[in-house]
């Protein structure tokens, strides 16, 4: 897929776990390795809010189109 989620880089400057993140989130763990993982087939605006909220970021932070990575 040509969207790539850099949530990893936000946990990491936040100095955040994925667990803390979850919580915070009110998701599963599970959830939010699928997420991270780019293996969702989508994103739900509500949850891109959640991760904003959370992160104290802007959706741009957390997404990035990367052409080469769809083919």
């Amino acid at each position: 897929m040509a969207i790539i989620v850099n949530i990893d880089v936000m946990l990491a400057r936040r100095k955040m776990s994925s667990g803390e993140l979850a919580e915070k989130m009110g998701i599963t763990p599970a959830n939010l390795s699928i997420l991270k993982n780019g293996k969702a087939k989508a994103l739900r605006i509500t949850t891109l809010d959640a991760l904003c909220r959370c992160l104290e970021c802007q959706p741009g932070d957390l997404l990035e189109f990367s052409p080469d990575e769809g083919s």
